[in-house]
């Protein structure tokens, strides 16, 4: 097996990768160099698709303050959300907005130059920079990206997948084994940062892309770091659906249109959303998600729809060109028709548990972005706190290295992991259809709505699927690995939701539908499942 070593190893291209390699090697001494590693194509990410915009408590926004983003923030998740990191967050936001213009990140603005800020679902004011009008994450990812390729001093790695982390006997972590198209390689380093994003392609129905696989989770949980929160997944109410098998990544219909105005409604155009919240269309996600689903259920339909036309149609295709050009190319005209839309799996609150360096449960093991948990978003996060999250944690990742030795150790023995990955496996040619038939158990039994039924039944069929799968350290291919990576992040979801007898933010069990009076995180590791008293 090749070897090399890196003062630096970031797992992950979307925003949080992209910016954290670039403040690292901005800001530390680095006799090794930085590596850069991304499955895909830099560039292909979540965050790539993440349309309406970035969370900014700007200094000059004399409407707003840290204390209503905190009280904002507090509401929407449902109890769990840490006062502490809402609030470091919120007060370096408008720092790390400025701090991205220099990377070439602009956010749109209007005649007199200063930024235009729009409202979002559960925000009390208008406070979320956006770029492109509705494509502010893909714009900030060009940008960023085009950053890091004028950077000769970090190393990227395409189309290479981190297979397992390097763990030392007194639990530290010191590289990673990866493999990409020239086979398998040791990189040992005294960091490593998780920057992989999130789960969606567990479930049939998601607004993620092809490789948002779980990877992060299942590379920390294989180390033996500690996961929290893990039965929190975010479900999007509003995504463009149609009636058919083949629209399973779904692109999503921006919060920001109905913070716009837009109205949820029938076919008949009869609005709906009075009878579940008094902030109708802007109420916290998890209930408009579950007013669609329960719209399309007791309607026996399989999607509600938005109406859009209310906005005015130059507002509209100004606003949200992105939306208009695509809901055009399926025959929709949204400055005159209604947008079919359901809801689907989109975000993930749990995580790798962190604080707000970065830090987890294994020195020397980093995670930022939605791989990580810090605290901020509870049971159900507030919009577009997210890419702040990113940019905000892996600013402090950076600074928190700074004046760190980062010299590579060379005294780590991993030659029983290693030889794990020798070898050669024969390709399981059921790979697809196992993932299928995954997605289809956590979308059925894991979704908006669970129970004890539901979810004993997930645990069967996902152990059945392992047994069926038999992969636990060598694969064939980077298909085989991801199929690995979501068995054990499932697992990892439903054994959390099992155990939160109570339903809070997006967690929604029927049998327990109350919320409890205690609040507490949940923590999954190797070792245990236990629970956590909350303390805010």
């Amino acid at each position: 097996m090749r070897n090399s070593k890196y003062s630096a190893i970031i797992i992950g291209s979307g925003i949080a990768g992209l910016y954290s390699a670039l403040k690292i090697q901005q800001g530390s001494v680095l006799p090794d160099g930085v590596l850069l590693i991304t499955k895909s194509k830099l560039g292909e990410s979540n965050s790539y698709y993440a349309q309406g915009g970035m969370v900014a408590v700007l200094k000059e926004n004399k409407n707003d303050s840290v204390d209503s983003h905190v009280k904002d923030t507090i509401k929407a998740g449902a109890g769990l959300s840490e006062l502490d990191t809402i609030r470091f967050i919120s007060e370096n936001s408008d720092k790390v907005v400025y701090d991205l213009l220099n990377f070439g990140v602009d956010f749109d603005r209007d005649e007199n130059g200063k930024f235009t800020l729009t409202k979002e679902a559960a925000h009390s004011v208008n406070r979320i920079l956006h770029s492109g009008g509705d494509a502010t994450g893909r714009e900030i990812e060009i940008a960023l990206c085009r950053a890091v390729k004028e950077n000769n001093k970090i190393k990227l790695y395409e189309n290479t997948l981190a297979v397992d982390l390097l763990v030392t006997k007194d639990n530290s972590c010191g590289g990673v084994i990866i493999y990409g198209e020239n086979g398998y390689e040791e990189v040992e380093a005294p960091v490593v940062v998780l920057a992989t994003g999130g789960l969606g392609q567990l479930y049939k129905y998601t607004t993620n892309p092809v490789g948002a696989t779980g990877d992060g989770f299942a590379l920390a949980y294989r180390a033996g770091a500690d996961l929290q929160d893990m039965e929190f997944v975010q479900f999007h109410p509003t995504v463009l659906a149609f009636d058919d098998e083949k629209n399973h990544n779904r692109f999503l219909i921006s919060e920001a249109v109905r913070g716009e105005g837009a109205k949820l409604c029938d076919k008949n155009g009869v609005e709906f959303m009075a009878k579940y919240h008094e902030k109708l269309e802007l109420a916290p996600r998890d209930i408009v998600a579950r007013a669609n689903f329960c719209e399309m259920r007791d309607n026996n339909v399989s999607n509600v729809y938005l109406n859009a036309t209310v906005i005015g149609k130059e507002k509209l295709l100004k606003r949200f060109p992105t939306i208009a050009k695509k809901c055009l190319e399926s025959g929709i005209d949204i400055t005159k028709d209604y947008i079919p839309v359901a809801p689907a799996a989109h975000y993930f609150m749990g995580g790798v548990k962190t604080n707000l360096r970065g830090e987890t449960s294994l020195k020397g093991l980093f995670a930022i972005g939605e791989v990580s948990s810090t605290g901020l978003h509870g049971g159900n996060r507030l919009a577009s706190n997210s890419l702040l999250e990113c940019v905000v944690c892996a600013y402090e990742v950076a600074e928190f290295l700074k004046n760190k030795d980062l010299t590579v150790n060379n005294d780590f023995d991993y030659d029983e992991i290693l030889t794990k990955y020798e070898g050669e496996i024969e390709k399981n040619n059921n790979t697809d259809e196992i993932k299928s038939e995954l997605q289809n158990i956590m979308w059925e039994n894991v979704g908006i709505f669970r129970n004890r039924e539901t979810l004993e039944k997930a645990l069967e069929k996902i152990a059945e699927l392992k047994t069926k799968f038999n992969r636990e350290y060598l694969c064939a291919t980077i298909n085989e690995y991801e199929l690995r990576n979501m068995l054990i992040t499932a697992e990892l979801v439903v054994k959390s939701a099992f155990n939160r007898k109570e339903s809070r933010g997006a967690h929604y069990r029927t049998d327990y539908p109350d919320t409890g009076n205690v609040c507490e995180h949940s923590i999954i590791n190797k070792k245990t499942i236990r629970r956590k008293d909350f303390v805010s």
